[in-house]
């Protein structure tokens, strides 16, 4: 079957490059995916599949009905794949052909290829439908590059009777035919905060009549630093990033107000816990030194992607039967994050990265989020067929049965 699977999926191919580049030229940010999520609903019921549209604003959720029976399993098994839509508020800055139609939006971070993978694979799944001992559901997904859109879509059903999940991502240090897995973390929580030192303003030449809030905050980015540097093990992975900073008037002003904003990265939960607190203290204490005042709003955003076992089994299996072993390899876990992390809170599943390096030795092989970000859509091929089989391998029994005991805690 997997002969067939590959020849199938070679004969789609120009298709999935077709909508891949579809949507290229015509992104859209988060919940704003109208015109994606038409296209995506209208493929998908012409397939056959049962579909809603409009979940969770401009998600799309679609489920394929398999025929086969289940050969001795206690009870039919769903597994779901999920496929992101929205693009980035970046200025595309590719030439040629491919490039964004919609000034000031790009795909930069490759959820055009996703969701054009996700179709491919419902293409070819919904013919080998007689074959499936379960479902499958397609969920494509809008806003993980935030606010996030996975949360709203689990509530409003998308992870209903599902069993097991997979998910993809573009990465650009791969090349195409090859995937990379995390085992247990593979990707950082993510949390931002919002800080303003508050002083005194007044005259330049009159400092010692004012509490300069650009001196205090100077204190402030350089002691925040030490929270990683000094204050976390050295093998525990952590990031404290200052974004942006914002304060004064003119030369010859003291600034009375400095407003930062940043984001902390973590892997390790109990360590998610405490650099909050060290950022207060931190704060509290350069601000009192100084005469000054501060207010610090601190936002917990998406929770660390962690990959069981069972999911990574299930992906290494497919992927080097299908790929060979040598092209599947061992990932260290990102600090940047993805909302798929609250699909594997609630199921078992399995997150993993997708190589697309450009196959232009002049092509400076750009990174995620780049505004030139570009792919090999020879990529797409290997995208499908790991979602294909990899459905097919669990419906199948594939890595062993989920049990109790793989299902992550609730919450």
């Amino acid at each position: 079957m997997r002969e067939a699977i590959r020849a199938r999926i070679e004969e789609l191919h120009p298709r999935v490059v077709e909508r891949r580049r579809d949507f290229h030229r015509h992104p859209e940010l988060a919940f704003e995916e109208v015109r994606t999520a038409g296209i995506v609903a209208d493929w998908l019921a012409g397939l056959g599949l049962e579909v809603r549209a409009h979940v969770a604003k401009t998600g799309v959720l679609a489920r394929l009905r398999g025929t086969a029976p289940t050969r001795g399993a206690s009870r039919r098994r769903t597994v779901a794949i999920r496929a992101d839509m929205d693009a980035l508020p970046v200025q595309d800055a590719k030439r040629g052909a491919l490039v964004s139609e919609v000034a000031g939006k790009m795909h930069a971070c490759g959820h055009d290829a996703h969701t054009a993978m996700a179709l491919g694979a419902a293409a070819v799944l919904a013919e080998l439908r007689d074959e499936l001992p379960g479902d499958v559901v397609f969920v494509f997904q809008p806003a993980e590059e935030g606010p996030g859109g996975a949360e709203p879509m689990i509530a409003e059903g998308a992870l209903d009777g599902v069993d097991f999940i997979l998910g993809q991502h573009c990465q650009p240090s791969l090349p195409a035919g090859q995937i990379g897995l995390s085992r247990g973390p593979a990707l950082a929580a993510t949390d931002a905060f919002e800080l303003k030192i508050l002083g005194v303003g007044g005259h330049g030449a009159y400092p010692h009549l004012t509490t300069d809030a650009i001196v205090v905050a100077a204190q402030v980015i350089t002691a925040l630093q030490t929270i990683v540097s000094r204050n976390v093990d050295p093998l525990a992975p952590a990031v404290v990033t200052i974004g942006t900073i914002h304060g004064g008037y003119s030369f010859n002003v003291v600034a009375d107000v400095v407003a930062l904003r940043g984001t902390v990265r973590t892997l390790d939960p109990a360590l998610r816990d405490f650099i909050p607190a060290r950022i207060e203290a931190i704060v509290a204490g350069i601000c009192a030194a100084h005469g000054a005042r501060h207010e610090l709003a601190y936002r917990r955003k998406y929770p660390a992607t962690v990959n069981p076992d069972v999911g990574v089994a299930l992906v290494r299996e497919v992927a080097g039967a299908i790929l060979g072993e040598a092209a599947v390899h061992e990932f260290r876990p990102s600090m940047g994050g993805e909302d798929f992390a609250y699909y594997l809170q609630k199921i078992p599943g399995c997150f993993y990265w997708l190589g697309v390096r450009h196959p232009n030795p002049e092509h400076p092989g750009y990174g995620l989020h780049h505004p030139a970000f570009d792919i090999d859509e020879e990529a797409l091929k290997t995208g499908v067929q790991v979602l294909v089989e990899g459905a097919l391998a669990y419906l199948r029994g594939g890595a062993g049965a989920v049990t109790g005991s793989d299902r992550p805690a609730a919450g």
